[in-house]
């Protein structure tokens, strides 16, 4: 899956096309394990450079795994004028993330896996088959809308066959870990709860362990799967 060598964008392409890139530490070790980059893409509410994104990014790089940060056009426009939008039509949200893999898929060497929080991940998880992705990522996947566990958004992952990484919060309102033991999952896809995790895999205090803490293991995994 790639020859190992150092994968970079540089900051004229990211500028070009708005993204942000978090390149990966460690770099003396890719000739040893080929350098995997991850398409991230951000919730419905949120932009690129939240603080879960941009938190998540550099965690992942100092781990090893670069990360490219994109925005969907909704939320791009909300940053030139300010204006509060939804999200687009999923039909636009998914031409976007196919037009930003292939921009990226022709820039970068080695394994390119695709994801996101929330929202992100679950269109990118709707496209990982198609584009042949050679992993997915999904940070808080919003297994159904909050309050509507009768109307659940899972039909394709039944049949799933990217290798796929779910992290989740015990307590996650869009699927919590009783709800989603219900749920018909392909083989394709492993979860990683994280104790009393809310969507944004906050703990509730009593728990004994902190965001910061859910955040460093969420990062743990994500790496150990990718290079797994």
């Amino acid at each position: 899956m790639g020859n190992g060598t150092v994968t970079v964008i540089d900051g004229d392409q990211c500028r070009a096309h708005g993204w942000l890139w978090n390149g990966a530490d460690g770099m003396s070790q890719a000739g040893q394990i080929p350098q995997t980059t991850l398409i991230l893409a951000h919730g419905a509410g949120a932009p690129m450079d939240s603080g879960f994104m941009q938190g998540m990014a550099e965690l992942l790089a100092a781990r090893g795994v670069s990360v490219l940060r994109f925005e969907f056009p909704y939320m791009a426009a909300r940053r030139v004028d300010g204006g509060k939008r939804p999200p687009n039509p999923q039909a636009q949200l998914l031409e976007c993330w196919r037009q930003v893999y292939a921009a990226v898929r022709a820039q970068v060497t080695g394994p390119l896996a695709i994801g996101g929080k929330s929202m992100g991940g679950r269109m990118a998880s709707l496209l990982a088959d198609e584009l042949q992705a050679d992993a997915l990522v999904c940070l808080g996947y919003p297994f159904h809308a909050v309050g509507k566990q009768d109307k659940p958004r899972v039909a394709h992952l039944a049949d799933l066959r990217t290798p796929t990484l779910i992290v989740q919060g015990e307590r996650d309102a869009m699927g919590n870990r009783q709800t989603v033991a219900g749920y018909t999952l392909a083989p394709s896809i492993q979860l990683h709860w994280l104790a009393a995790g809310d969507h944004d895999l906050k703990p509730l205090k009593a728990s004994g362990f902190s965001h910061e803490q859910h955040l460093q293991a969420a990062a743990d995994a994500v790496v150990g799967f990718l290079q797994r």
